[in-house]
């Protein structure tokens, strides 16, 4: 339970990191810039401990969970524009 509330804690920061680093115009709201966020931190957390690429609390995963995070505002975004 606390690793979860964990991952969560850093998918808030990695969306917040990923928002601030993506490139282009970013038309989300800060919310949903935040649930990406989380959403990509905990995709990226646990895809990354199933292949034995880092372990719960290395500084890995927190790159791991900005890049899903950016990998999911790119995503969210080309999504948004078929519309």
């Amino acid at each position: 339970m606390m690793n979860l509330l964990g991952t969560i804690l850093i998918g808030f920061v990695a969306g917040l990191v990923a928002r601030a680093i993506k490139p282009g115009k970013d038309a989300l709201g800060w919310i949903m810039t935040i649930v990406l966020g989380v959403g990509g931190s905990l995709l990226a957390s646990w895809g990354g401990q199933q292949l034995g690429l880092y372990q719960p609390g290395q500084t890995a995963g927190f790159i791991g969970a900005v890049v899903g995070a950016v990998i999911l505002l790119v995503l969210w975004g080309m999504l948004g524009k078929r519309r």
